[in-house]
């Protein structure tokens, strides 16, 4: 049997948990707040205590790749266990990791997170675009097969991203525009089906109105900047438009600054996800909001 994609249990766990993805972002100052040391031990005990409060809660769970990395060997060790653990519990993995590269490496990258063999196996990983869109084709390729999702940098809120993303080239177009053109390519099928797709972009929450981008791709916008970077779950029918029905935003220190206290964690986290609900609500139709 093919594996349900990525796309459909998506789909599945923002109507049952809400639409929302936290960051597993242990930076040094945040183990600092919650009391732990900069070391091993004190990320893992970060990891298992986010997992253990909401794992069972929240759609998506986004593991920074890079505050694992720095701790070497055993940071990767400890970062394989929360993987595991969180998928085991009922969340959507995704690594954030923004691989990128071509040829054989990209399939690399492809195959440390998206090959179920791999103790790093995730349900999507973020990937950047910017060697060109076709160098993703393993990651892809590997994506489709194996039921997994894809969300390529396209619109990003830092500043700057927009020497490039904002870049237009000689069909008149913006680099970002041509991104989130080929992922609407690559979601068409499951939008033929009338499915969210499994390729999703990343696009900034803080960055205004996007009524110039075309951001119907089909697949889901995971939309970083809600809390500490400024926006608001009622920002977000503005920013996105109609599209604001696939939005999965993502917060990390807006719910992570409540630890370590495990029901502190779970309350910030339905918190956010009811605010966002709320705000996209209020852009649904009637028939809509009955689930029909």
């Amino acid at each position: 049997m093919s594996p349900v994609p990525f796309g459909a249990r998506l789909r599945a766990a923002m109507d049952a948990r809400g639409p929302l993805c936290v960051g597993i972002d242990p930076h040094a100052s945040l183990l600092a707040d919650w009391g732990l040391s900069d070391d091993v031990a004190g990320l893992e005990a970060f990891s298992r205590t986010v997992v253990e409060a909401l794992a069972d809660r929240v759609a998506v769970l986004k593991p920074q790749s890079a505050f694992f990395e720095r701790f070497g060997s055993r940071g990767i060790a400890v970062l394989e266990e929360t993987v595991a653990a969180a998928r085991q519990a009922g969340a959507l993995v995704l690594m954030d990791a923004k691989r990128g590269d071509i040829g054989s490496t990209m399939a690399a990258y492809a195959a440390t997170y998206l090959d179920p063999a791999s103790p790093l196996f995730s349900d999507a990983v973020t990937v950047s675009p910017y060697l060109g869109f076709g160098s993703l084709a393993p990651a892809v390729d590997l994506a489709r097969e194996n039921g997994c999702g894809l969300f390529a940098l396209a619109l990003t809120s830092n500043p700057e991203g927009q020497e490039v993303q904002h870049a237009v080239r000689a069909d008149g177009r913006t680099v970002a525009a041509t991104v989130l053109g080929h992922l609407k390519a690559a979601n068409a099928d499951a939008a033929s089906r009338g499915e969210l797709g499994s390729y999703g972009a990343v696009v900034g929450a803080t960055l205004g109105d996007l009524s110039s981008y075309d951001l119907a791709t089909g697949g889901p916008l995971l939309a970083p900047g809600i809390g500490a970077q400024g926006a608001t779950p009622a920002d977000l029918p503005r920013v996105f438009g109609d599209a604001v029905r696939n939005v999965v935003p993502s917060v990390s220190r807006g719910v992570l600054r409540h630890g370590p206290d495990v029901a502190a964690l779970r309350a910030a986290a339905l918190g956010c996800a009811d605010e966002v609900r709320t705000a996209v609500d209020e852009v649904r139709t009637p028939v809509e909001r009955q689930g029909l």
